[in-house]
């Protein structure tokens, strides 16, 4: 692995050189420089809105309460592409503009997932977790892996109307207060 970045670090240079060379005899030498110029503003633009459409996408996917594992490859992608864009050179702006096109992207990212797995580097869980309160922006503490909205325990009850029997807010004594001394919640608490 050492050795292809070496030979990238040393390539790369050499190979935006000769491509220089190339474009300055072909066009001249200004008009290279400016479209050396113009690409990196012109990428840096795209980078920028790619980059917070893809942060929009990955808290929407969050607040859903899914892990935006897609949307954090496309973050890593949009920056080695603004990385290569700043660079001044015909080759790197290519592979730049490249990693800006979603599709090829995501054929980029299936790639290095299929590499990894292969490799045993990384394994895949196919199981759904919830990592935040959906709907809500926070994911707060209140939050539970695993669960669900509406998927507690459920508790089955009755009730009884225990409002005033005459309406105005006075029981039936007059007190506000039920007389009947048979009723569980009139007694008197046991000392235990």
């Amino acid at each position: 692995m050492g050795f292809y970045f070496l030979a990238i670090f040393v390539a790369m240079p050499i190979i935006e050189i000769a491509v220089f060379i190339q474009a300055g005899e072909l066009i001249g030498l200004w008009p290279t420089i400016g479209i050396v110029i113009l690409t990196a503003v012109v990428g840096t633009s795209l980078m920028r809105a790619q980059g917070l459409q893809t942060l929009a996408r990955a808290q929407a996917q969050m607040d859903q309460g899914e892990m935006p594992i897609g949307e954090l490859f496309d973050g890593i992608c949009i920056l080695v592409a603004g990385v290569l864009l700043l660079t001044p050179g015909f080759v790197t702006d290519t592979m730049g503009f490249l990693l800006l096109v979603p599709p090829l992207r995501r054929a980029v990212g299936a790639g290095v997932i299929m590499k990894l797995v292969q490799s045993g580097n990384i394994r895949t869980n196919f199981s759904r977790r919830t990592y935040g309160n959906p709907g809500s922006s926070s994911g707060g503490a209140s939050a539970r892996p695993g669960r669900r909205p509406g998927s507690g325990p459920i508790i089955d009850g009755d009730f009884e109307n225990v409002s005033p029997a005459n309406g105005n807010g006075e029981g039936r004594d007059g007190t506000g207060h039920d007389t009947n001394d048979d009723d569980p919640r009139n007694l008197p608490p046991k000392n235990l």
